[in-house]
């Protein structure tokens, strides 16, 4: 079993990870909210940045992500091994 201390590393790299996924989906710019830009911003600047809702995706994306990982780690689904039977060495 995995001490919770690699447990707690892995699932903060996961979320790391998950922040740069879950950023791209769901940002809607000035243009397309029908709102003005402020002098200087970019042109794909979010018209409204809500921090709160994206932790929260990032947190589901992370533990879903995190469990599967465990799952695998716990059971051995995809080892070493099968991956050098998958992709032979040339």
């Amino acid at each position: 079993m995995m001490k919770w201390t690699s447990a707690v590393a892995i699932y903060f790299l996961f979320w790391s990870l998950s922040v740069f996924l879950v950023l791209p989906f769901g940002v809607r710019t000035s243009d397309e909210a029908g709102g003005e830009r402020v002098r200087g911003q970019a042109e794909s600047a979010p018209h409204e940045f809500r921090p709160g809702r994206i932790a929260m995706r990032v947190t589901v994306v992370a533990t879903v992500l995190f469990l599967m990982f465990q799952l695998n780690y716990v059971y051995g689904w995809i080892t070493p091994q099968v991956i050098d039977q998958v992709m032979p060495a040339e």
